[in-house]
């Protein structure tokens, strides 16, 4: 496996995960430099709020209860031509729910296709069955399978309500079959890849998943850190994560020529300590709720940060949001000396690499420059 300043060179292009592509999208960066009002360049969202999973370490499970309003598949397809007419060029189906038991699903993602949106989607794959699949894995850009554990007892015992529910581990791993056969037999572009939320508790899984991400015969297998809130409700210990840099290694050795495995390594170094206190990246990458609620971070989606709530798409278009005062006002006070990012809100959210490249480009440590080579995959996911 070559890698090159956290860019893995496969046969389909350049995949980058461990780090941001702004350089591809410096239009948006000199317009965020200028102080104009810009467009996210990527929106990661969830179609519902529902999912079946009980995943101990995900976020969502702190977050309070938020009043779930249904997204109805008309709410859905104005929210894509709202993105169409501003210019987001990435949506990720990837936040607070699984989004494939929305209605909207599978018209949401061709609707995206056909105005040139650029659609991702992170899912257990429980409920993705193979008409489903069928539907919408030629329109998508990639597809990221949660697969907590690589043996089916840890699997079910971190994702659902016990070691003896294997059942769950089976139905995920006979849907990816289908989709990577489908792949293959199509010669799709689509890039598959699982995905472990790596915890200290559950560092014995780490090799198990390596070898089953290869046997599994997907593109890569990526093994990154578990977020907490502010007040550590995850309990995640950060320090215990450089004690496991070994089997880390080890794990990325089993890389072959068709599936590379992938470590974060940069989130998994910070252990959850941010060099940045203001927070830009949600100006380049917002997040939505699967209740509609529009906010700048999924660490803001719990109700006791209503201040930064925008709207809501199921009452409001979004696009109205979008150019409302209030949204102005809250990415300003997120970008100002009045908030910190490392004492204000959980770790290591998702615009971690947007907004670490922005501050070091704002304090002259990297520039940020304009990219004249080949675009990398996924190129409209920051």
């Amino acid at each position: 496996m070559k890698r090159s300043d956290n860019a893995i060179e496969t046969e389909e292009g350049t995949l980058i995960l461990d780090s941001h592509k702004l350089s591809h999208h410096y239009d948006r960066v000199l317009a965020w430099e200028a102080g104009e009002k810009i467009a996210p360049v990527s929106v990661d969202m969830a179609l519902t709020r529902a999912c079946p999973a009980m995943c101990s370490f995900c976020y969502a499970m702190v977050q309070e209860p938020q009043e779930r309003a249904a997204i109805k598949p008309k709410q859905a397809l104005e929210l894509i031509d709202d993105f169409a007419e501003i210019g987001v060029r990435g949506v990720s189906l990837i936040s607070d729910g699984e989004s494939t038991l929305s209605k909207a699903y599978v018209p949401f993602i061709e609707h995206a296709a056909n105005v040139g949106i650029d659609v991702g989607n992170a899912t257990n794959g429980w409920e993705w069955d193979p008409e489903k699949i069928e539907q919408v894995l030629p329109h998508l850009t990639w597809v990221r399978f949660t697969v907590a554990a690589g043996t089916p007892s840890e699997y079910a015992r971190i994702m659902f309500k016990g070691p003896e529910h294997t059942e769950v581990f089976d139905r995920a791993m006979r849907n990816i079959k289908y989709a990577v056969d489908l792949k293959r037999k199509n010669k799709l572009k689509v890039t598959l890849g699982i995905q472990m939320v790596l915890t200290p508790e559950f560092k014995d899984e780490i090799i198990p998943f390596s070898k089953l991400a290869v046997d599994l015969g997907v593109d890569y297998g990526v093994i990154k850190h578990c977020s907490d809130d502010e007040f550590g409700t995850l309990g995640i210990d950060y320090s215990q994560y450089e004690k496991m840099y070994p089997l880390l290694e080890e794990a990325e050795a089993l890389t072959n020529g068709k599936t590379k495995i992938i470590v974060k390594w940069d989130k998994i170094k910070d252990k959850g300590k941010p060099s940045y206190k203001r927070f830009y990246g949600p100006q380049f990458l917002l997040q939505i709720s699967g209740s509609g609620l529009v906010a700048p971070s999924g660490m803001f989606f719990n109700a006791r940060y209503s201040k930064l709530h925008m709207g809501n798409f199921v009452d409001e278009r979004f696009i109205d949001i979008f150019k409302s005062d209030r949204y102005s006002q809250i990415m300003d006070y997120l970008a100002s000396p009045s908030f910190d990012a490392q004492t204000m809100m959980g770790t290591l959210p998702i615009q971690h690499y947007v907004t670490e490249a922005l501050d070091n480009h704002l304090k002259g440590i990297q520039e940020i420059s304009p990219n004249v080579g080949k675009k990398p995959l996924h190129v409209n996911f920051l």
